[in-house]
């Protein structure tokens, strides 16, 4: 099994730091999937803008089915949700 080393909460600096920090506001954790993306701080804040605009934004679905379907998928995908 391979190991991604992360680059943990405390050990954050600068956008990374941010990033954490806003999640945490956000959600009163850090998801692990933001943790995986830890070395590059960028395109995990593209992450997670573009997971917001499907969960929080106006689709045509609202937001009981959208969390139905993520957990649906995880389920299928077996993972953790």
């Amino acid at each position: 099994m391979a190991h991604l080393p992360l680059i943990r909460p405390p050990a954050a600096t600068g956008k990374l730091k941010t990033l954490y920090d806003t999640a945490l506001k956000r959600a009163g954790y850090i998801a692990e999937i933001i943790q995986v993306m830890s070395h590059d701080p960028d395109s995990a804040r593209a992450s997670v803008q573009f997971y917001v605009a499907l969960m929080h934004g106006d689709n045509g679905l609202s937001r009981v089915r959208k969390e139905m379907l993520a957990a649906v998928v995880s389920h299928a995908n077996d993972c953790y949700y």
